[in-house]
């Protein structure tokens, strides 16, 4: 493979496209300063204006969500996984039909298994604009997001409506739903009492893992994070590691699944039988099956990565109440 083509397969993190209208709440006060990136498949956004970087998905999608402070994602469910990483800031995880079941406070490196199936927002509660990197299962990323009544009735408020075929008609671009097309029911109350709502005890131990935990996890061997034998027992359709300085040998590997790297922290070299490039926090990197290649720290220091690769699980429900 040559550098050319390597690097078609690398997004960095100052090339990263963002969408300020990638959801119903675009207009939403307190949630319009958004920003949501596609970055390996097409994501769940509900705007023609989002950019994807890399189309090819490997049994799952890649995005992140970036927001200066005090910027909230409104409530919102998903059939399939939803992964987060805190890459910059500090953010508040919230869940429930009002945003009220449960919490939890993230910091830089931390990771969420956010549970199927409930109802889900975060926040910004840092000083500076924060990003979060997000893993979405399945190839079409569960086929949209399932929005909280009371989110799509404040959005209309603001000139937003979401059609039943899942697309955003902004009535502040003189945009209305077309003919034929109704807009998105709302959940009765019958469909919203299917929605778990379970406490802070019941998800935090099972679905959160802690930055520095991993670290010395990883202090000789990639510690296992998502996967049957992970530190958060799950099969979603892909597996997540967590790799240090200590934890990759410098040797080539080859794997025959797909393999996105994404660095949390430190320089990294990546290398591969054709030309080798440096790797930096927030850049997201599609090795393809069958190639062989190495990763190791560029530089000394502090060094870490989540690695994620596909497996033939089907990426369905894991929250089971």
């Amino acid at each position: 493979m040559t550098p050319q083509e390597m690097e078609a397969r690398i997004v960095r993190y100052g090339d990263l496209r963002p969408c300020r209208t990638a959801f119903i709440d675009a207009h939403t006060p307190g949630s319009d300063q958004k920003e949501n990136f596609t970055i390996i498949g097409g994501g769940v956004s509900e705007s023609a204006d989002q950019h994807v970087h890399i189309t090819e998905t490997p049994g799952f999608n890649i995005g992140a969500a970036g927001q200066p402070p005090k910027c909230q994602n409104s409530l919102h469910s998903h059939r399939t996984a939803e992964v987060f990483f805190v890459l910059k800031g500090r953010w508040r995880f919230f869940w429930g039909r009002w945003g009220n079941a449960g919490e939890v406070v993230l910091e830089e490196g931390d990771i969420f298994n956010i549970p199927t199936g409930i109802f889900r927002g975060f926040e910004n509660i840092g000083t500076d604009y924060g990003m979060i990197m997000a893993i979405l299962g399945g190839d079409d990323a569960g086929g949209g997001v399932i929005w909280a009544p009371q989110v799509i009735e404040d959005a209309k408020d603001h000139g937003l409506v979401l059609g039943e075929n899942g697309k955003l008609y902004d009535s502040k671009k003189g945009q209305s739903l077309p003919d034929g097309i109704k807009p998105m029911p709302l959940l009765t109350e019958e469909e919203l009492a299917t929605f778990p709502e379970p406490t802070t005890s019941d998800v935090v131990p099972g679905h959160v893992a802690r930055y520095w935990d991993l670290m010395a996890l990883a202090n000789k061997t990639p510690a296992k994070v998502i996967g049957p034998d992970g530190k958060l027992r799950d099969r979603p359709g892909f597996d997540v590691d967590f790799i240090t300085r200590g934890s990759i040998p410098d040797a080539p590997y080859t794997v025959d699944t797909h393999e996105v790297l994404m660095p949390v922290r430190g320089h990294w070299r990546l290398s591969w039988d054709g030309g080798s490039t440096a790797l930096n926090p927030g850049d997201t990197v599609a090795v393809p099956p069958g190639l062989a290649h190495s990763v190791t720290p560029a530089m000394t220091g502090e060094a870490s990565m989540y690695r994620v690769r596909s497996t033939g699980d089907p990426a369905g429900p894991t929250w089971t109440g």
